[in-house]
C-alpha cells in the first residue's frame, strides 16, 4: 500500500508540523530551534519525509558528508532517525519509509546506507532487527556497546572517527554535547540546568553548532551524548532527573 507522505522544503517548513513534537500553532522553542536548523540543512540535500497526517511517522537522513555525525565514508546516506509510533505501528509504514530512502539512494547513484546502532537496543535509536531485514551489516563498532549498520551498495563502508570509538573526554564534570535537531533538546537542556544550579552539580553543556564541531566529537551522536567523570555515558535523550541521579551516583 502507498500511503500519502510528503517531505519537508524550505517553501513548506514553516506551515507543516514536526512529527517528533505536535502542537498547535502556539510557539514552541524547540520546534522553533529545529526549524532553523533544518532550513539551512534543507538545502544541503537533508530529507525529512512524513506522513500527511498529525501523526509521528517519518524518516530523516541526510549526506553522510554532511551529516552532523562522527561517521566518514564517501557518497553514502545517514539515518538519522525513522520513527513511527501508536497505533501506525505495524501496518507497513517504517517499511515504506525505508524502501522510499533506498530507492533515493540507488537513483541518486549512492554507495550505500548507514545509521547508529547498539548491541543492545537503546531508545532513541532505529530498531535493529528492522534495519537487518533490509540487509543492514554492523560494520564498525566502539568499545562501549555502539554500532555502526550499513548497507552497502557498492562495497564500500563508512567508520566511526577515531575520536567516536575512544569515548573519553578530559572533563571530569557531567558534560553534554548537543544541536538543535531534535525538538525535544530545548526542554532537556532547560530540566538540566535547573537540576544542575539546584543540586550544585557542575556540569558542562557544549552545544555543536558546526559540521566540523560534529565529525570531532569524542563519541557516538546522533544530535545528543553524555559524559561524567571522563567516560561516555548514553545518547538517550530523556535524561529525566530520575537518569540524571542514576549517573551521578557512578
Amino acid at each position: 500500500m502507498n500511503h500519502d507522505f510528503i517531505n519537508l522544503t524550505t517553501e513548506n517548513l514553516a506551515d507543516e508540523h514536526l512529527c517528533c513534537i505536535i502542537r498547535s500553532k502556539k510557539i514552541h522553542p524547540g520546534i522553533e530551534a529545529k526549524k532553523q536548523w533544518l532550513s539551512e540543512r534543507l538545502k544541503e540535500g537533508h530529507v525529512f519525509r512524513k506522513l500527511n497526517e498529525k501523526a509521528t511517522v517519518f524518516i530523516e537522513y541526510a549526506p553522510l558528508e554532511t551529516a552532523w555525525v562522527p561517521i566518514v565514508g564517501d557518497n553514502y546516506y545517514y539515518v538519522y532517525c525513522l520513527w513511527v509510533s501508536g497505533n501506525y505501528k505495524g501496518q507497513g509504514y517504517g517499511k515504506e519509509l525505508m524502501e522510499y530512502c533506498l530507492t533515493d539512494a540507488k537513483a541518486k547513484g549512492k554507495s550505500g546506507i548507514c545509521m547508529l546502532a547498539s548491541n543492545k537496543q537503546k531508545h532513541w535509536l532505529t530498531d535493529q532487527a528492522f534495519a537487518k531485514k533490509f540487509g543492514f551489516k554492523v560494520v564498525d563498532t566502539t568499545d562501549y556497546g555502539y554500532e555502526l549498520l550499513a548497507l552497502s551498495l557498492d562495497g564500500t563502508l563508512p567508520q566511526f572517527t577515531q575520536n567516536a570509538k575512544n569515548g573519553v573526554i578530559d572533563r571530569q564534570e557531567l558534560t553534554i554535547y548537543y544541536d538543535m535537531q531534535c525538538p525535544f533538546i530545548y526542554k532537556n537542556i532547560e530540566i538540566i540546568k535547573e537540576y544542575c544550579e539546584t543540586n550544585s552539580v557542575s556540569v558542562s553543556l557544549i552545544q555543536v553548532d558546526t559540521l566540523q564541531k560534529a565529525k570531532e566529537l569524542p563519541c557516538v551522536f546522533n544530535n545528543w551524548g553524555v559524559f561524567y567523570k571522563g567516560k561516555f555515558e548514553t545518547v538517550n535523550l530523556l535524561l529525566d532527573t530520575a537518569a540524571l541521579k542514576r549517573i551521578l551516583k557512578k
